[in-house]
Formats: C-alpha cells, sequence, structure tokens
C-alpha cells in the first residue's frame, strides 16, 4: 500500500505541474483557479475576496496569437477573440469596464488569468478587447478599470452584473490526483468516494494532453475546503489543493 501512495505521489507531482504553471507569464505556480495568494519573482500577490468599489488607474497591455490556445490561471483556453483580461489581484470571473483615458472608448472583459506581472501595467487585455478601446498599434495605454462584478444571467433582454453574497460561498473540493487514464482515475475516485463520501472527475485537456482530475469533497465554502486539507491527517488529503467545482 506505502509503495502505491509513492506511485501515486509521483503521477500526482507530474500531473499537477503540467497545469498549475502560469501559460504564458512566468516559469512559476499558482493555486489552481488562483484565488489563494501567490509569489511571481519574489513578490507575493494576494487576490481580493471582493470587488466591490474597486477602481483602478494605469497602463494596460494585450497579449495575442503567441498565446492563443493556452491555459489561462483559471482554466479557460486563452482566446485571444474573446473579451477577456489578466490582472494580478481581482477574482477570477469578474467582469471589468476598461476605458482609454486618451480617447474615451470603452469595453468590458472577464478576468480569467493573472498577470501583467510588469511594473506599471495594472491589466493584459485580449487582442479583441485591446482592439475595441484602440491600443493594438501602441501596445499600451493609459487607462483606469471598474470592477463590475459576476454577469447575471437571469437577465432578460439587458446586460447587467451581480455581486454574490460571498467569495467564500460556492461548492468546492481537494484535487487529489491527476491522471492521463480514465481508469487510474476511476480507481482513485472510487477509494475517494469510500473514504470521504464525496468524489468527481473532471476532464481537460492541457498543452495537447488529456488529463483526469480527481476531487475529494464538497464543502459549502472555500475556508472550510482548507480547514480539512490543512488538518487532515490522510496524506492524500494535506497534499491536494482546493478547487472551485463546476
Amino acid at each position: 500500500m506505502f509503495r502505491l501512495f509513492i506511485l501515486f505521489t509521483a503521477i500526482l507531482l507530474a500531473a499537477c505541474g503540467a497545469h498549475e504553471q502560469f501559460s504564458h507569464r512566468t516559469n512559476s505556480t499558482v493555486p489552481r483557479r488562483g484565488q489563494k495568494p501567490y509569489t511571481i519573482n519574489g513578490e507575493r500577490y494576494e487576490p481580493l475576496s471582493s470587488h466591490e468599489g474597486f477602481v483602478q488607474s494605469g497602463i494596460a497591455s494585450w497579449y495575442g496569437s503567441d498565446f492563443h490556445g493556452k491555459q489561462t490561471s483559471n482554466g479557460d483556453t486563452y482566446d485571444m477573440y474573446a473579451k477577456t483580461a489578466a490582472h494580478k489581484t481581482l477574482p477570477l470571473g469578474v467582469y471589468v469596464k476598461v476605458r482609454n483615458r486618451d480617447n474615451g472608448r470603452e469595453t468590458v472583459v472577464r478576468i480569467n488569468d493573472r498577470g501583467p506581472f510588469v511594473t506599471g501595467r495594472i491589466i493584459d487585455l485580449s487582442y479583441t478587447a485591446a482592439k475595441d478601446i484602440g491600443i493594438v498599434e501602441n501596445g499600451t495605454a493609459k487607462v483606469e478599470i471598474e470592477a463590475l462584478g459576476y454577469l447575471d444571467d437571469a437577465s432578460k433582454g439587458m446586460t447587467a452584473y451581480r455581486a454574490p453574497a460571498s467569495y467564500d460561498k460556492g461548492s468546492f473540493g481537494i484535487q487529489v490526483g491527476a491522471f492521463g487514464k480514465l481508469d487510474n482515475a476511476r480507481r482513485l475516485a472510487d477509494s475517494v468516494q469510500k473514504r470521504y463520501g464525496t468524489s468527481s472527475i473532471r476532464e481537460a485537456i492541457v498543452n495537447g494532453t488529456r488529463y483526469y482530475r480527481v476531487r475529494a469533497g464538497n464543502y459549502t465554502s472555500l475556508k472550510e475546503a482548507e480547514q480539512v486539507r490543512e488538518r487532515s491527517p490522510d496524506r492524500l488529503l494535506a497534499g491536494g489543493f482546493v478547487v472551485a467545482l463546476d
């Protein structure tokens, strides 16, 4: 059994390393979903628990075809033609209005990545978003950004944004494994189900390779899931990391 655990740990570390790495900004790693503190080039960043009242001025840049199709910090596949952006600390999934202070043009983007890690720059826009506000040719521009909230799908005939009651609330699990073969993922998921009552498998493609990720538990808050992981005597849980369940 111990040898099996060692083998599993090696597989876990190899597979997790494939998808925890920033897709294009750094060789450092950040926790899954990018909601926990992380360190890049020796500087620590702490993602905000709320976007409420967030307004910021600074320099915007953009990134395009070199990164098209690569994975972002929240697990999305970067699409240069979608209206998305990277920010160092805003909650992932939040929509942000970006206004070019030189020409007054505006666009709205969804934050799905971390960055830019360049001094003075506050947001990295997709190609389409950069084109909307006229910064493709120059590469950068002075902007003001304002966090709007999450897109409210319940609104009919209009665009509206909402803030959740708490960014800590939701559905969270502990990722304990990632496998290239579905059968291996199912075996671990069955074991997790028997030991903890709940397990799930999520399929993802990372750099052209298909992985099956195994999650343990289903907790109603990020804090609860973190406490379970940190306090667990089981090395399987203690060696995992918290993720938002889709």
